[in-house]
């Protein structure tokens, strides 16, 4: 912030206050504004009244009543609140770069209403504008640019629905063709493309694995990329709802199974257990 404080803006500030004033600020400009004197006599010859009583004192709470005192006063002046500094931004020395942005907008402030002044930029003036019901009912049929536009839209070059369309590639720098019905490789191409190898739909397709050096059998095949069942079995599954035996083999021996006609009897109780 220190670096954006500008010496040649103070020296016309100094000059427009001083000027106003009738009084002298001092070689230092913000020392010179300090106990805010200066500044209510300032804003008293701007808005006569804006500050009732101005404190000559040194103590310190009464400068900061005129510091104060000053900013209620550019306030109601018309300076936006965002542009006016803190008191302490002043008196402690922490800001001088809100103050001296402070003074500049007041300034402008001053030559909107019609003051003298050789600093700062008058504020645009307000304009309202009225219009008519009949304007503004007609205002609703118009599009502004915002919106878009179509002017220079063309349909130049466009065929009707189902028109072949030719392709031709304009880097070998054969001739355009003369009808409107071509298309440049731009909008794409289906040259090469090809339905070798495809079947109909449900026909059978072998399996072979070609990093096993197999010859290629015949366009019917499909590599292993695409799944196998080879080694696939369906040993020991049971008709469905039927129960399945469970058990462990750490505990449990082997479960053996008797033959169809042996006796049940011959065979151990505990080899297996049934989950049902």
């Amino acid at each position: 912030m220190a670096q954006k404080y500008d010496h040649q803006r103070e020296q016309e500030l100094r000059e427009w206050i001083e000027g106003v004033t009738g009084r002298r600020i001092g070689n230092n400009f913000m020392d010179g504004l300090k106990d805010g004197i200066i500044l209510c006599e300032f804003i008293n010859k701007l808005q006569p009244g804006s500050v009732k009583k101005v404190n000559e004192s040194t103590q310190n709470w009464h400068q900061l009543e005129n510091i104060g005192n000053f900013i209620k006063a550019i306030t109601k002046y018309g300076v936006k609140p965002h542009d006016i500094f803190e008191a302490n931004d002043l008196f402690e020395n922490t800001n001088h770069t809100q103050v001296q942005s402070t003074l500049l907008a007041l300034a402008s402030m001053a030559k909107t209403k019609g003051n003298k002044v050789n600093v700062g930029v008058k504020y645009a003036e307000k304009q309202e504008r009225k219009f008519e019901p009949e304007k503004l009912r007609e205002g609703r049929n118009i599009i502004g640019l915002q919106m878009g536009t179509n002017k220079f839209a063309s349909q130049q070059g466009m065929t009707a629905y189902g028109t072949r369309r030719h392709l031709y590639d304009p880097k070998l720098g054969t001739d355009q063709p003369l009808d409107q019905a071509t298309i440049s490789l731009q909008m794409g191409t289906n040259k090469g493309a090809s339905q070798a190898g495809m079947t109909a739909p449900g026909t059978k397709r072998q399996i072979f694995e070609p990093g096993l050096g197999m010859e290629h059998c015949d366009t019917l095949n499909v590599s292993l990329q695409m799944g196998s069942n080879k080694g696939a079995s369906q040993r020991g599954m049971t008709v469905y709802g039927l129960p399945r035996q469970v058990y462990d083999p750490k505990y449990c021996l082997t479960p053996e199974y008797p033959e169809l006609g042996e006796p049940a009897h011959n065979h151990h109780p505990h080899n297996y257990y049934n989950s049902a």
